[in-house]
């Protein structure tokens, strides 16, 4: 049976390209917004959305860690994809005709150094390969995009300059969501637990919530915070760690965070990705 992989963008995206990483032989479902996405996944018309998260150069991506939680969706996997963009234009143009290039927001903050380099213009597309798109509908030389080498094979597009990025270490890291939980990592496999929860309104919450989690020896790998509405006594924390809810010092770090929290909801229990290993 095969897969149906709905994700932000269009064919010949990063997501697109993580998708049939992931799922090779998927059906592509390609929405414009994240929500969109998500809510195909809600709703039954695809199987799994691939998210992507956070760069290692442009950090989180916004919004989609206010949608997850609402969602009701799992995380069931995550994956790292080494981002690649390259600059390409119509057929026939030359570098010296260049005046403004197409983007995602993420690509443009990822590609500064030869956008400076060059003094171009630059204009927000909704992703990717859609910036490709863009361009090729236009026809007009003075008009590029920063998008993956895929994209310029998909739109008729010709590779005006490889390797834009500024960091060949650039890497986006994307997770898969389900309507259901994963099964469970098996014993010993390197296991990643994801959380929500909002702490009481009480002096040193978070500090008292977290504290399970330093006492007991589990590393978070990720804390970030959240303002819930326009007041200001509630936040949301989105937390990631190492380690599995029924490992005993992880069941006791959670009790502890129960505690201090008046809501704490486990969003996804997964297996690590063999690039946190390859990292120092």
């Amino acid at each position: 049976m095969t897969t149906t992989v709905t994700y932000q963008g269009e064919p010949g995206s990063n997501s697109a390209t993580v998708a049939h990483a992931l799922f090779p032989g998927c059906a592509e479902l390609p929405c414009t917004g994240f929500e969109q996405a998500l809510d195909a996944v809600t709703l039954g018309a695809a199987d799994v959305a691939v998210i992507p998260v956070d760069n290692s150069a442009a950090g989180r991506v916004a919004d989609v860690h206010h949608l997850l939680p609402e969602s009701g969706l799992f995380i069931v996997d995550e994956y790292f994809h080494a981002i690649r963009f390259d600059l390409m234009g119509v057929p026939g143009a030359t570098l010296d005709q260049v005046e403004c290039v197409r983007s995602h927001v993420h690509a443009l903050g990822q590609c500064r150094k030869v956008l400076r380099e060059h003094g171009w213009r630059s204009l927000v597309s909704d992703d990717t390969a859609g910036a490709a798109r863009e361009v090729a509908e236009l026809g007009d030389p003075r008009h590029a995009a920063f998008a993956p080498p895929a994209a310029a094979a998909l739109h008729g597009l010709e590779v005006l300059r490889a390797g834009v990025e500024d960091d060949p270490d650039n890497t986006t890291r994307f997770v898969v969501l389900s309507r259901t939980a994963g099964p469970a990592p098996d014993p010993g496999e390197p296991t990643m637990t994801s959380v929500f929860f909002c702490v009481r309104n009480i002096p040193s919450a978070l500090y008292k919530a977290l504290g399970g989690f330093a006492s007991g020896g589990v590393n978070l790998t990720k804390i970030e915070s959240y303002q819930i509405g326009a007041g200001l006594n509630a936040s949301r924390f989105y937390v990631e760690f190492e380690g599995h809810p029924e490992e005993k010092r992880v069941a006791l770090a959670l009790d502890e965070l129960r505690f201090f929290s008046t809501e704490v909801r486990i969003l996804g229990v997964f297996p690590a990705h063999a690039h946190r290993t390859n990292t120092v």
